[in-house]
């Protein structure tokens, strides 16, 4: 089943067993959120059975969700794309656990921000970055984990004018890039 959350909400589930350890009770630090997307991707038990793949729609379960962290399973083919988007006010942290992802961060007037990230590898990001994720493998999967939880995220895209432009979308929408708006 493809989760398409422009039509229907996450699906959300307490993250399950023991191992993981007590989730505090407030938003957790970037050191953290690594800590834990490298523990949930120890634990495929966890998240295998929510893989799924789709050139059309990147496939994407909630895991768990609180006040204070949001948890993903993400899954990737090298049609997947999020575009260029920020996460607002959440910091956020990737495992990859199978395949690869093209992490690209947005740099003007510098040489290209663009790195592989290979299964095993993990890396962390403040609510500040503004980046583009893509899958380079077929099924590629990767562990997410943002704090504060999402709830906007920005889209980016270039005008005809070459001014950079922000449109602010729901978590729930699924991150792709979006047409270049018209110049004003």
């Amino acid at each position: 089943m493809t989760t398409s959350p422009r039509t229907e909400p996450a699906r959300t589930s307490p993250v399950p067993g023991p191992g993981l350890g007590e989730l505090p009770d407030r938003d957790l630090d970037r050191g953290e959120l690594v800590d834990l997307v490298r523990r949930v991707g120890d634990r495929p038990e966890l998240w295998r059975p929510h893989v799924a793949f789709d050139d059309e729609e990147r496939h994407y379960v909630c895991l768990h969700r609180d006040a204070h962290l949001d948890l993903w399973v993400l899954c990737w083919t090298p049609a997947n794309d999020t575009g260029w988007h920020d996460h607002d006010t959440s910091s956020g942290a990737v495992a990859v656990v199978d395949g690869s992802l093209l992490e690209q961060s947005l740099a003007v007037g510098s040489p290209d921000l663009s790195r592989r990230v290979d299964a095993g590898n993990a890396f962390d990001f403040g609510p500040d970055r503004i980046h583009r994720m893509s899958g380079l493998a077929a099924g590629s999967v990767s562990i997410h984990a943002y704090s504060p939880p999402l709830w906007r995220l920005g889209q980016y895209a270039v005008d005809a004018s070459g001014a950079l432009r922000r449109t602010s979308v729901s978590y729930a929408e699924e991150l792709r890039p979006i047409e270049e708006p018209a110049a004003s």
